[in-house]
């Protein structure tokens, strides 16, 4: 779960936003993205949520994973075909009333934000520490 977000942004990144195509970045991240989706689908082979019961842990891992059809599109791959645990617990996080809600709110507010506007650009990838 630690390396989910980290390992999805970057993936996201290198396959969306980076000025010039990086093919290793690309594969790197991508079977990195392959790697922790195995791992929870063998861990929700027999278990409804990634810590048993619904959890923090769902929570914290639903809005990463609800991407990952997009991770590959520009290579056909589709994730949940090897996945078919994860797909499952998608499905049944995203049924949640709650969980839809939130993913309403982000929608609302990313559809308002401009990834190629260059001022955009500077605040998402060209911050250093001052």
């Amino acid at each position: 779960m630690a390396n989910l977000g980290p390992k999805a942004g970057e993936a996201n990144h290198f396959r969306r936003y980076a000025p010039e195509s990086l093919p290793y970045a690309i594969e790197r991240f991508g079977n990195e993205m392959n790697r922790l989706y195995g791992v929870m689908n063998a861990r929700l082979k027999d278990r409804r949520f990634l810590a048993g019961g619904y959890s923090i842990a769902d929570m914290a891992c639903v809005g990463w994973i609800r991407h990952a059809e997009r991770l590959g599109e520009r290579e056909g791959i589709k994730p949940f075909a090897e996945f078919p645990h994860l797909k499952r617990w998608l499905d049944t996080v995203r049924a949640r009333p709650a969980v839809q809600r939130g993913m309403h709110i982000r929608v609302e507010e990313a559809s308002r934000v401009d990834v190629r506007d260059p001022k955009v650009r500077a605040v998402l990838f060209g911050q250093r520490a001052r």
